[in-house]
């Protein structure tokens, strides 16, 4: 369904133009973008020439995958306003800002967080949904440099606030903060050990619009502010990683933006690392190795003296894998040396944060095996997949589960069919008890290497296996 403008969309066409898509081109995009969200749309060449001759609007979620659609070619998020779609829903502007003003910085987080939910009450996917296709690596260029330039305000103190629904103020303590800190406490512990896509997971958002929003838009001192500030940031850079975890790449990135501001709110630099190596290692995973070392030599440059060691030693761990991703093999093999002395020079008593409390020498063994992998070193990924796995726990189901099949392709790529099937069936074992996209892409992804022994008994038996999983509603 469309509804008419007045007069062509001059803006439509030009932006077309410069981005070098035909109209049988953008409706394509568009069609494959709507797929991926299991949305089914028609559109052809004769749809476009009318949204741009004779200005019609089409309905729905189709002005926001046009926008994607285009932003993929030019390599940037472009708004609605600027291909004369401005009076549809603003939704993919949201969590995409980071200001300067603190004032301002809370209302972006709050819109987010009412967002969030809004999307779930309109149905499967939600906002979301709508926002296919929309992430744009370049989105975090302005909030990593603004960050590095100023990794702390000035001040937070809030005197006019929200409401309790009573009508009177709300007075934030600090025992309002250690819920929050509680909270995400439990949700990380819920992620590691059943998937960003469990429901205990999703109310995480739900956390954020319920308990977050009202303590934020409240009255504080700048001290119970930074704490509030610095918990928020927590929980909504949890919910970024939970929505990255599913395949939410969308709304993982507007999530990651807004607790990095957050997290500048805090004063605390660490956090804000932390975020940046989220961000990192979301720029990876979606091919953008270039990217994601700039991301991950941002958290490191203000850490310096800041951070404690074993921080340190994760952020030059991400380095490592951005560098390997992009092919850089030297300059991944120094980021991992990096990586494992500051590991060494880590103690005990040291007053890591404990957002940090994933992280030892099986998680470093298997980043690093992940490292080799891409970098095609079997011998390697052996060696540290090894490492990684000798210790299997309760705890951390999914990362055993990635493990398991970084393992799988390393024996595969030795030439160890039956050992990578073996390690394969046990990956698809955990990968069945957990609600994680990114499990089961890693899966899809061993299987199509296993394509060439496609009739080999065992890798039947393994595809039988991982049917189930693979069909299963995302």
């Amino acid at each position: 369904m469309s509804r008419e403008q007045r007069g062509p969309n001059e803006k439509l066409g030009a932006v077309l133009a410069l981005a070098g898509i035909s109209n049988a081109g953008l409706a394509r995009r568009v069609n494959d973008l709507g797929a991926q969200r299991g949305l089914t749309l028609r559109y052809d060449k004769t749809s476009v020439a009318r949204w741009v001759s004779k200005g019609m609007v089409p309905q729905g979620a189709a002005p926001h995958l046009i926008a994607a659609a285009i932003g993929q070619k030019l390599g940037r998020p472009v708004p609605l306003h600027e291909i004369g779609l401005a009076d549809a829903d603003p939704a993919p502007e949201v969590g995409l800002a980071f200001p300067r003003d603190v004032g301002q910085a809370v209302r972006s987080a709050t819109e987010l967080y009412r967002l969030d939910l809004a999307g779930r009450r309109a149905g499967s996917g939600g906002i979301w949904q709508s926002l296919a296709g929309s992430f744009a690596v370049t989105a975090y260029a302005t909030p990593a440099s603004r960050w590095l330039i100023t990794p702390a305000d000035s001040s937070v103190a809030r005197e006019a606030g929200g409401s309790d629904g009573s009508g009177a103020p709300i007075k934030v303590g600090h025992s309002d903060v250690q819920k929050l800190r509680e909270a995400a406490e439990d949700a990380r512990r819920w992620d590691s050990k059943y998937g960003g896509g469990d429901w205990r997971s999703s109310m995480v958002p739900e956390c954020l619009r319920v308990e977050a929003a009202p303590l934020l838009l409240g009255s504080y001192s700048d001290e119970v502010g930074r704490a509030l500030f610095g918990a928020s940031a927590e929980l909504t850079r949890l919910a970024g990683w939970m929505a990255f975890d599913t395949g939410q790449q969308e709304a993982a990135q507007r999530y990651y933006i807004q607790a990095l501001r957050l997290a500048r709110a805090a004063a605390d630099v660490p956090l804000g690392g932390y975020v940046l190596a989220s961000m990192s290692l979301q720029a990876t995973y979606r091919g953008f190795g270039d990217e994601g070392v700039d991301l991950a030599q941002a958290a490191l440059e203000r850490n310096r003296g800041l951070a404690t060691a074993r921080t340190m030693s994760f952020f030059r761990l991400v380095e490592a894998r951005a560098h390997a991703r992009a092919g850089d093999a030297q300059a991944a093999g120094a980021a991992l040396k990096a990586a494992e002395g500051w590991l060494e020079r880590s103690r005990e008593g040291d007053n890591d944060p404990t957002w940090l409390g994933f992280y030892g020498y099986d998680r470093f063994a298997a980043d690093a095996a992940e490292c080799y992998r891409d970098l095609k070193a079997p011998r390697q990924v052996r060696r540290f997949t090894e490492q990684a796995l000798s210790k299997p726990t309760e705890e951390f189901v999914r990362s055993h589960g990635l493990r398991l099949v970084v393992s799988a392709v390393a024996e595969l790529e030795s030439g160890n069919l039956d050992a990578a099937c073996e390690q394969g069936e046990r990956a698809v074992e955990v990968a069945g008890r957990i609600s994680s996209a990114r499990t089961t892409e890693y899966v899809k992804d061993l299987l199509h290497r296993l394509e060439p022994y496609g009739d080999e008994p065992r890798v039947v038996e393994l595809r039988e296996r991982a049917r189930p999983l693979l069909m299963a509603p995302a």
